[in-house]
C-alpha cells in the first residue's frame, strides 16, 4: 500500500472524475468508454488479489493519477486515455457508494 496521498493529488483525481461523470451525459461514447475502463480496473484488482472496495479503488486512483502527471499528462481532454480511466475509477466508487 502506498503512503498517504497528498490532498492536492487526491483533489485532482476527484475533480477530473466529477467533471467526467458530468460529461458522460453529453459526450457520445464516453459512457461506453468509461464502462470498458471500469471493467479493466476490476480485472486488474482481481488479478492482484485485491477486493473491489474503497481502499483499493482509492489507492489505484491516486497511484494512476500520480503516474499520469509524472508522465506529463494534464487534465482537460475528455477523449484521452488517462481522463477516461480516472473517470472510470470514480464512477466505480460512486456506483459502489464509496
Amino acid at each position: 500500500m502506498r503512503d498517504k496521498p497528498s490532498h492536492a493529488l487526491a483533489n485532482v483525481a476527484r475533480s477530473v472524475g466529477n467533471a467526467g461523470m458530468t460529461a458522460m451525459a453529453s459526450i457520445p461514447g464516453l459512457l461506453a468508454a468509461v464502462d470498458q475502463h471500469a471493467a479493466a480496473v476490476r480485472d486488474l484488482l482481481a488479478a492482484s488479489d485485491q477486493t473491489l472496495d474503497a481502499a483499493s479503488l482509492g489507492d489505484y486512483l491516486v497511484g494512476f493519477t500520480e503516474s499520469a502527471l509524472e508522465r506529463g499528462w494534464t487534465p482537460g481532454d475528455t477523449r484521452d486515455w488517462e481522463f477516461v480511466r480516472i473517470v472510470a475509477v470514480c464512477w466505480l466508487m460512486t456506483r459502489h457508494d464509496y
